[in-house]
């Protein structure tokens, strides 16, 4: 096939690579940098600028600048530049398109092909945005593979004969993650992964920015924090503020004229020590304990059996981390690995192996996790006791992959024609507070006295394919819903040849997840607020009434903190959706969930 190249797409920076003669070699960009900052912004005129452009227009312009897209990928919320919003989605497929220009220019070719690196604790929806954007970008995307494992890649192929336990250590400019690996005989096993995709070298700014503006306030009674032209300016001057405090003992931070009072300028002068940011920070250093440990318990081994840990990613670079997990772990890590670059190479790596500029005698064998747990919402106990939104775990988090397991469930109540299955990714014990990848149904079953069993299996793949087969044997009946993230499709399968039950499955994603962000000509949104209205005309929606009505007045109060009023307003979401459905289990569930969030408040 073509030529494939491997890219890391980064929160802060993004880089590309290409193997040549055997090695991943990284590319230049138009301007002539290895690194490009992850800006994307509108000039003047309207016009695209992306990158190092982009970073120097961001502090005279960061209304029509953004940065850190990244972190808001899988999220609601769209960035505004100018008097327009776009997706992260969309930001993102503009990097990529500058990356594919440059690219082609420097490989000499066209580029079509990439493989994209992603965090592995990305969810299967974040992964889709990323596919999805790589596509409005032109590329073909062959394969999302974890930053950790590239990373781990680029170190294998130069340790073929290795046997080791590898820790990777990933903190890069948004995301945290942790990967433990074994290499033995040429074979890279990833053991198990975990992390925190809000954490990352900008909370370590931010922790900067927070303090200067205290500072800054405490002395001239001035709130800069609405007022975007210092903001940028001091997130500039923060970043540099944490890169100087990696070999310097203090940093001098000086802003003049930032901002006016009475007619006269005032500046930001801070002195700010390498003894204040590691005391200020040191709460975002142990948030990285938590997801080591459930690394090495996942994996069944103790730091005793660890042969090596590896930085990876620039946030590494501030020498607190190095002696954290040093005194957390008993084992001095290593900087094996250029940590700005490992991760592209590791995709270039696996580009290589796919399109064959990498032979197969000279590649590693790789196997991978699922890094969350996959299963399906039941009947059956749970946190919550009895309850029809148990979340039933199929394939545990951090099984290796591919993988296939199967479980036997049993129809709920007697003479039941149908079953519905919902497929969940994530680790709550209530399957609804999981992420819904999709759901089919199983219908024409034969009304039986007793319950019947129905047959439900998981196939997951390195391609990152999820195919979910559901089969009632004693009816004869059987379907099946394919998510494959790599090529966009999602299906429902009879395997009768019959037609399906007028049952349409893309009628009924979970608002959450907007698995038809491409189709711009469909003018119809069935989760609009003049759609979510019609409950009330549906005969279900009387007796929910008064619950929904208190929790919608309750909701323009103060009662509830901002976490608990995003929760309750994406409850009532659903509860509507199920009474427009007339779906009564699900609504009493989400029933129940609304006013168990309001006891737990206090309310």
């Amino acid at each position: 096939m073509s030529t494939v190249i491997g890219i890391d797409l980064g929160t802060s920076t993004t880089e590309a690579a290409i193997i040549r003669d055997g090695k991943p070699q990284m590319l230049m960009n138009l301007e002539g940098q290895i690194i490009t900052p992850s800006f994307i912004g509108l000039d003047a005129s309207g016009n695209w600028v992306v990158g190092e452009k982009a970073r120097a227009q961001y502090l005279l312009a960061p209304e029509r600048t953004a940065m850190e897209v990244k972190r808001s990928i899988g999220g609601k919320e769209e960035i505004t530049l100018g008097d327009k919003s776009y997706s992260p989605q969309d930001l993102s497929a503009k990097l990529l398109e500058y990356v594919r220009q440059y690219a082609s220019t420097a490989a000499g070719e066209v580029i079509t092909h990439a493989v994209i690196s992603v965090p592995a604790y990305f969810t299967d929806v974040q992964r889709q945005i990323v596919v999805a954007a790589g596509k409005q970008a032109g590329f073909s995307v062959e394969r999302i593979l974890n930053e950790p494992t590239a990373a781990a890649l680029s170190y294998g192929l130069e340790h073929m004969d290795d046997e080791s336990h590898i820790l990777v250590y990933d903190l890069g400019g948004g995301t945290f993650d942790v990967t433990l690996l074994e290499m033995f005989a040429g074979v890279l096993e990833v053991k198990a992964s975990n992390g925190d995709n809000k954490l990352g070298g900008k909370d370590f700014d931010q922790c900067l920015i927070d303090h200067i503006l205290e500072g800054f306030k405490r002395a001239h009674g001035v709130d800069l924090k609405d007022d975007k032209s210092a903001m940028a300016k001091i997130k500039d001057a923060a970043e540099k503020c944490k890169k100087a405090l990696s070999t310097e003992p203090s940093y001098h931070v000086v802003l003049p004229a930032i901002a006016m009072k009475s007619g006269k300028p005032l500046a930001i002068d801070q002195t700010i020590t390498v003894e204040q940011f590691e005391e200020w920070t040191a709460p975002l250093i142990r948030r990285t304990h938590d997801p080591i440990d459930i690394v090495m318990s996942d994996a069944g081994i103790g730091f005793e059996d660890l042969d090596k840990i590896i930085l990876v990613g620039g946030s590494t670079r501030m020498p607190m981390v190095a002696r954290d997990i040093e005194a957390f772990t008993g084992i001095r890590p290593e900087a094996a690995v250029n940590p700005d670059y490992a991760v592209a190479e590791g995709a270039a790596i696996q580009a290589g192996i796919i399109d064959g500029s990498i032979r197969p005698e000279d590649s590693l064998v790789m196997t991978d996790v699922c890094s969350y747990s996959l299963g399906i919402q039941c009947t059956g106990y749970n946190s919550q006791g009895f309850t029809h939104n148990m979340m039933s775990i199929i394939i545990p988090r951090n099984t290796t992959i591919p993988v296939t397991r199967e479980e036997t469930y049993t129809t709920f109540t007697p003479f039941q024609d149908a079953a519905d299955i919902k497929v969940y990714q994530g680790e709550s014990d209530v399957a609804s507070h999981n992420h819904l990848l999709g759901r089919f149904q199983i219908s024409g079953l034969r009304p039986m006295a007793q319950q019947q069993p129905i047959l439900v299996s998981f196939t997951y793949n390195l391609n990152g394919i999820l195919e979910v087969v559901a089969s009632a044997p004693e009816s004869n009946r059987g379907e099946n819903l394919q998510i494959n993230m790599l090529n966009d499709t999602y299906e429902a399968e009879n395997d009768d040849d019959e037609d399906d039950d007028d049952w349409d499955d893309e009628d009924d994603w979970d608002d959450d997840e907007d698995w038809d962000e491409d189709d711009e000509d469909d003018d119809e949104d069935e989760y609009d607020d003049e759609f979510l209205e019609t409950w009330k005309e549906k005969p279900l929606g009387k007796g929910y009434r008064a619950t929904i009505r208190n929790a919608e007045r309750i909701l323009d109060t103060d009662l509830l903190d901002d976490d608990q009023a995003d929760d309750l307003i994406d409850l009532l979401h659903d509860i509507k959706v199920s009474i427009i459905r007339d779906d009564k289990l699900s609504a009493d569930d989400f029933e129940s969930d609304i006013l168990d969030l309001l006891d737990e408040a206090g309310v």
